[in-house]
């Protein structure tokens, strides 16, 4: 049967560990999987511009012995010119896989059903689950474990988060949330990760108190108070959000050796400080590098 990576809350706390540990192996022993996809093919549909996640999944895919190919908005121009149903459908005969870059999370999930090829998110309005999965394998190989721990998240109520806060839940990850108030996850969101939480044992709080949030966290993470697709927002997303940026002080009320995270690309000056972002408690370029090694282990598994 077809399996997909759509969201996090679509799959469990073990399938997370088991894609962790896998990545764990494909980032120490890169060699031993020169050939795993070796003749296999992936898609990338990107609505959006993207950095990280296209050459991520560019060099994973060739370094697992398999090839990409760019499919961007105006090559497909995908539910306009032709129905998402259509390019799954055409797209399941040439491909082995496609990873979807979407502006509606509701595009990936179309994708998913009319494809016969597995289809992994690689962003849409409502989750990011390739980069949670990111974060969750760095903050245990910074810290060599994840239950127990807290995680601060200081800022917007976005995809990101989503997809965060289930992830960290669901592994014991007590999340502290920090945003203004016309910025707060999503109510079913929200009631997702209470969930996850009751099953792991983890604290979750939702407040818009930064101070609290933060203190005795282990990982403060923060994300861009404009993403793509708000800048007419931007003059008042930058009022809302004067209060929530992670600096100093802010990194000063969690424990003395937490690690600072952020899932780029950073506005430096509005949501996090050079001095923060720059500083001996940041893993931000270790989050980037470890999309490439955990988006390979997902691969592997979705398509061997």
């Amino acid at each position: 049967m077809k399996k997909d990576l759509l969201s996090i809350q679509d799959i469990s706390a073990k399938d997370i560990v088991g894609i962790l540990d896998l990545a764990r192996d494909v980032k120490a022993n890169s060699a031993k999987y020169a050939d795993t996809l070796k003749s296999k093919s992936i898609g990338l549909i990107f609505q959006k511009p993207s950095n990280r996640t296209r050459v991520s999944f560019e060099i994973g895919m060739f370094q697992l012995g398999g090839h990409t190919i760019y499919l961007g908005s105006s090559e497909i121009g995908m539910g306009g010119r032709e129905s998402v149903k259509d390019v799954a459908c055409v797209l399941s005969r040439y491909l082995n896989g496609i990873v979807a870059r979407t502006h509606k999370h509701e595009v990936v999930e179309e994708l998913a059903k009319y494809a016969s090829i597995p289809i992994i998110n690689g962003l849409s309005d409502r989750a990011h689950p390739c980069q949670a999965l990111g974060d969750v394998f760095t903050i245990r190989e910074k810290f060599g474990k994840l239950d127990g721990l807290k995680l601060a998240y200081i800022g917007d109520g976005n995809n990101v988060l989503n997809s965060l806060m289930l992830a960290a839940l669901k592994l014991g990850i007590s999340v502290s949330v920090a945003t203004p108030k016309a910025y707060a996850p999503d109510d079913k969101i929200i009631k997702l990760a209470g969930a996850a939480a009751v099953e792991s044992g983890a604290g979750l709080d939702i407040s818009n108190d930064p101070v609290k949030a933060a203190t005795g966290a282990d990982v403060i993470y923060t994300d861009v108070w404009i993403s793509m697709g708000q800048e007419k927002e931007a003059a008042k997303r930058m009022r809302a959000f004067s209060k929530f940026q992670v600096n100093d002080g802010i990194v000063g009320k969690a424990k003395s050796g937490c690690a600072v995270m952020h899932c780029l690309p950073a506005h430096r000056g509005q949501e996090i400080t050079d001095s923060v972002m720059d500083s001996k408690h940041s893993i931000v370029y270790d989050q980037a590098e470890n999309r490439m090694h955990v988006q390979k282990a997902v691969l592997i598994k979705l398509l061997k």
